[in-house]
């Protein structure tokens, strides 16, 4: 009796776990698809926008009328969407309602307009809106319950990442750590994997062509050299934590300053075409893409780092588009080759370094960090990459682009902040 009740029992677990392997499966290809599809469609615009720009610099002198425009848009549409990626994490954590549709459309003009004009901004923030936008609109076919709700968004998350930058296994694990720090979402590993083969899968069907970056191609072991990594970490952690008071800090400013929602990014944008006219170069416009790509292969100005988290703050706070993560790629690279330059160093395995140290720290995501540096430079890298992004994490503190990040574990025992949001624990008065 009792075996016959244990088998009874094992295909009752069986057809369960079939049917819900089914589910991933259908949601990774639907999510996958449609995330692969979109960030296609983004990069195409992106670098036809740069391409445009950098042909006819004088557009960047508009900049002012596309702040104000882009301020009219989200102000007449996008009221209740402007959290941007805090409104994912916030629908994740305890979900209330669908991700309106039109954060994808939105966002994509937004942050397309931002790069036409020479705005200092990324791409990720852009990818994992409309991906997690996208992905949640499934909500309205299916009846699904609260844990389905969560696992749509954090496809959607994960396909976005990995499509926009190439990374698959890295955007996988971004979204299940980028929830709660120092927690991760085991129970949708499998789908999250799936989704971001999938998405980038489909993303380079297009013909999409992702950056590469030179790749370095040794790594001499030594005791000396794991110390100059370690503080790598340190430095990377504090200025990771600069990023972020200065992000804040910005977006505090011009909330005081200027009320109107629609002129607020139009005084940014002049501000910044004042500081072009007295002396700001070029490259820190936009994506910034081939200073990111020199900082592995020539000695940079050591003050490169500085004024691009500068003008990313200043861009971003004062209410334009687009993501923090290749600016943080930016300011890494080029911490990572000042660093090399002053310890005599090598330039490309630093600079490659604080390329993800710097997004670890500010992410709180060391994990997807690590990933990401083996995937686009090599397994070579993987002692390193793993010591200097774990430091940068700890050392960056309770601080993160996400305000809306949960303290599941808190860093050095800081036992009271647990369970509260960056936003509580962490503001610029």
């Amino acid at each position: 009796m009792d075996s016959k009740l244990d088998i009874g029992t094992s295909l009752q677990n069986l057809k369960m776990v079939f049917k819900i392997t089914s589910k991933w499966v259908f949601f990774a290809l639907t999510i996958g698809s449609v995330t692969g599809s979109s960030s296609a469609l983004f990069l195409f615009l992106l670098d036809t926008a740069t391409q445009f720009r950098e042909a006819n610099p004088y557009i960047f002198f508009l900049l002012p009328f596309a702040g104000i425009l882009i301020g009219y848009t989200y102000k007449t549409f996008g009221s209740n969407i402007a959290k941007g990626n805090n409104l994912l994490l916030e629908e994740i954590q305890s979900p209330k309602n669908i991700i309106p549709f039109r954060m994808a459309p939105l966002v994509l003009f937004g942050t397309i307009i931002t790069h036409l004009f020479g705005g200092s901004a990324g791409r990720e923030g852009t990818a994992v809106q409309m991906g997690g936008s996208l992905s949640h609109q499934l909500t309205k076919i299916f009846k699904l319950g609260e844990t389905d709700h969560k696992l749509l968004i954090i496809l959607g998350i994960s396909g976005g990442f990995a499509s926009v930058f190439g990374t698959p296994i890295a955007g996988a694990i971004f979204a299940l750590e980028v929830i709660v720090i120092g927690r991760m979402r085991y129970e949708f590993l499998l789908p999250s994997i799936l989704t971001a083969v999938i998405a980038n899968q489909v993303c380079h069907m297009y013909g999409t062509q992702h950056t590469n970056y030179p790749i370095t191609s040794e790594f001499d072991f030594s005791w000396s050299i794991v110390c100059y990594v370690v503080l790598l970490g340190i430095l990377s952690g504090l200025l990771s934590r600069v990023f972020t008071v200065f992000l804040d800090g910005f977006t505090q400013l011009f909330h005081y300053l200027v009320r109107s929602e629609i002129l607020r990014p139009g005084i940014g944008g002049l501000v910044i075409v004042f500081l072009f006219v007295f002396g700001l170069e070029s490259r820190f416009l936009g994506l910034g893409i081939p200073t990111i790509r020199e900082a592995f292969l020539v000695p940079l100005p050591g003050t490169d780092f500085f004024t691009k988290l500068y003008m990313t703050a200043l861009t971003l706070g004062s209410g334009f588009k687009g993501g923090e993560v290749t600016p943080l790629f930016f300011i890494g690279a080029t911490f990572g080759n000042f660093f090399a330059q002053i310890l005599s160093l090598p330039i490309p395995t630093f600079a490659a370094l604080g390329f993800v140290a710097i997004f670890a720290g500010a992410t709180n995501t060391p994990l997807a960090c690590t990933l990401m540096g083996i995937e686009l430079f090599g397994g070579i890298l993987a002692i390193p990459l793993a010591i200097v992004t774990a430091t940068a994490y700890i050392f960056s503190g309770h601080t993160s682009i996400y305000a809306s990040q949960i303290i599941g574990s808190p860093k050095l025992f800081a036992l009271e902040k647990k369970g509260k949001r960056i936003s509580e624990v962490n503001r610029v008065k």
